[in-house]
């Protein structure tokens, strides 16, 4: 392999001649060899947005010129499209204020950056410091660039996905509207309802997961851009950070604000808590979700069995035939996985001392998974699960037929006690509803078939 010397301020390093990072990045690399989990991509390509820029303002504002924001624009534009993805080695478990990513995003943009303006014929030389980084410090850049990345992955990954789902369920809840199955409470029969309202308690949740997790993003607009090194914003211009903003939305799309108390913005992250804490919320509905699925798809002949669902794979290295409910696995799994990575969301962000919060890097990472693993569960379960779901109707049916809890309904006529004896003695004797009532004496039976209609327990 061969080797370029690089230098920063603690001296030379021998960095790979085909690497566009500098010396501070291959020091980070050396001497941090913790771990596999790499710095999510997303936020390096949130960095370069920021970037760049922070490179248009700082041209607006007089302090760089014209060909240096031209090379940072055009190497943060190559960065955030993904063309220099091997350049950005760092694990997760470095500073905690992500200084050296934000020094690898510096340096391999200079580098980029010097290429071009050689290309150019320009004799300017960007520095990753005083250019690339000018007007900012990696304690307001790194939060700034987790906010961006954050808003980003939820509304292109994960959103679209949770309409999906919605749209398949609301579907199914006006298909299946008039299917009238057993309701059940603490895992017992209980009052009628149709499959259509079941699945309606189903969308329902996932329609204020959107709300919630949207609402949520309001608050991760705020950008701490402008503060730099403790929340002051000294060496930036006054202006700095809501410019940068401006700028930011409109390459993004996304609407971003600069925070209003800089010295909140570098060291709480309680905003990134709390739109982890709306994916918590999605995570236990899904979890229930899923878990209603399985179990009313258990059997084939030994388990509930209402509903059918996809036979994706065999189910047994052992058991020929067995088919398993491998979706609701899945994504229960990835739910009990978002909400260990809230807890430690929530305990890292209350780490924060005096002015600023040092683990920013594991809150993202963390953020980030339950991100990407929300979405591609949620897409999983949908297309090899939700969208084949059918009613088995006949079992549907027999449930219905055989429940005692249809003597809920003879309540307002012959009383609550009168109606739990009948409802007893049905059980005990083995004998239908209908039987037990008009043994009791309370009931005739043109009563009993007016009162215990099903299709009037529904509404």
């Amino acid at each position: 392999m061969k080797f370029r010397m690089e230098h920063d301020s603690i001296g030379e390093i021998q960095v790979p001649a085909d690497k566009m990072w500098g010396a501070q990045t291959q020091r980070s690399k050396e001497n941090f060899v913790i771990g596999s989990e790499l710095m999510p991509i997303e936020l390096i390509h949130a960095f370069a947005v920021l970037k760049k820029a922070a490179a248009k303002v700082n041209y607006d504002l007089g302090t760089l010129s014209k060909d240096k924001m031209q090379a940072i624009s055009r190497a943060a534009t190559e960065i955030s499209e993904g063309k220099w993805n091997e350049h950005f080695p760092l694990v997760v478990w470095q500073t905690g204020s992500g200084t050296q990513s934000n020094m690898n995003v510096n340096e391999v943009i200079a580098y980029r950056g010097n290429q071009l303006l050689k290309d150019d014929g320009s004799e300017e030389l960007l520095h990753p410091n005083d250019d690339v980084n000018k007007s900012q410090s990696s304690n307001d850049t790194f939060p700034t660039a987790m906010h961006i990345a954050a808003v980003e992955v939820i509304q292109t990954l994960l959103l679209p996905e949770l309409e999906r789902l919605r749209t398949t369920f609301s579907n199914q809840e006006e298909e299946f509207k008039h299917i009238i199955k057993i309701g059940r409470t603490h895992l017992q029969d209980a009052t009628p309802l149709t499959l259509g309202q079941e699945i309606s308690g189903w969308k329902h949740m996932v329609v204020k997961s959107e709300e919630m997790i949207r609402e949520s993003l309001v608050h991760v607009s705020e950008l701490a851009i402008g503060g730099t090194a403790v929340g002051t914003g000294i060496n930036a211009h006054a202006e700095f950070g809501d410019r940068v903003a401006t700028e930011i939305s409109g390459d993004t799309g996304y609407k971003f604000v600069s925070s209003s108390n800089k010295f909140h913005a570098l060291t709480s992250h309680d905003q990134l808590v709390y739109a982890h804490g709306a994916l918590k919320a999605l995570a236990a509905d899904l979890m229930k979700i899923a878990n209603d699925v399985r179990w009313l798809a258990s059997g084939p002949r030994s388990g509930i069995g209402e509903i059918t669902i996809p036979a994706n794979e065999p189910g047994s290295s052992i058991m020929p035939g067995k088919v398993n409910p491998t979706q609701s696995e899945a994504l229960t799994m990835v739910a009990v996985q978002v909400m260990g990575n809230d807890t430690s969301i929530g305990f890292a962000a209350s780490q924060g001392n005096f002015e600023l919060n040092v683990f920013k890097p594991v809150i993202f990472y963390n953020f980030m998974q339950s991100v990407r693993l929300l979405s591609d569960s949620v897409r999983s379960f949908h297309d090899l699960c939700v969208a084949g779901i059918k009613p088995n109707v006949e079992k549907l049916s027999h449930h219905v037929s055989n429940s005692l809890m249809l003597v809920t309904a003879l309540n307002p006529h012959i009383g609550y006690e009168n109606a739990a004896k009948i409802a007893k003695q049905a059980h005990e004797n083995g004998t239908t509803l209908k039987e037990s009532a008009l043994q009791s004496g309370l009931l005739t039976e043109e009563e009993f078939d007016r009162i215990v209609d099903p299709s009037k327990m529904i509404k």
